[in-house]
C-alpha cells in the first residue's frame, strides 16, 4: 500500500490543522493506521493510532485532548485533526499502516510494527 500525507503548513500557536493520509489499494479497512512525528534533532515518536477492528483510538499523552484521529474507509483516508497547536508540535508528521493483528497498545506505539509509511508532511507552529 502507498501512503500520501497532505495538509501540513505553517500555523500560529493556538490554531488548527487537519492532516490527511490517502492510501492506495482496496483493503484499507483492514489496516491499522498510525500517526507519528519527528521534530528536528529528535527521534520519531508515536502520536495516535486508529485500529482496523472497531476503529478504537489511542493517543500519546502530549496530544491527548487536542488531536483527533479518524478514518473514512470509503475514501481510503485517515485524518489527524490538530487543535490548540503548540510550538512543540512542530515536526514532520508521518502516517503508517499495517495489516497485522495488533493486540496491545505498546505494539501500536512502536515504529517497527508498521510495514508502510508515507513521505511525511511538515507542520510548523509559530509562537
Amino acid at each position: 500500500v502507498q501512503l500520501v500525507e497532505s495538509g501540513g503548513g505553517l500555523v500560529q500557536a493556538g490554531g488548527s490543522l487537519r492532516l490527511s493520509c490517502a492510501a492506495s489499494g482496496r483493503t484499507f479497512s483492514s489496516y491499522t493506521m498510525g500517526w507519528f512525528r519527528q521534530a528536528p534533532g529528535k527521534e520519531r515518536e508515536f502520536v495516535a493510532v486508529i485500529f482496523r477492528s472497531g476503529g478504537s483510538t489511542y493517543y500519546s499523552d502530549s496530544v491527548k485532548g487536542r488531536f483527533t484521529i479518524s478514518r473514512d474507509n470509503a475514501k481510503n483516508t485517515v485524518y489527524l485533526q490538530m487543535n490548540s497547536l503548540k510550538p512543540e508540535d512542530t515536526a514532520v508528521y508521518y502516517c503508517a499502516a499495517d495489516r497485522s493483528t495488533i493486540g496491545h497498545i505498546t505494539t501500536a506505539q512502536a515504529m517497527s510494527t508498521y510495514a508502510y509509511w508515507g513521505q511525511g508532511t511538515q507542520v510548523t507552529v509559530s509562537s
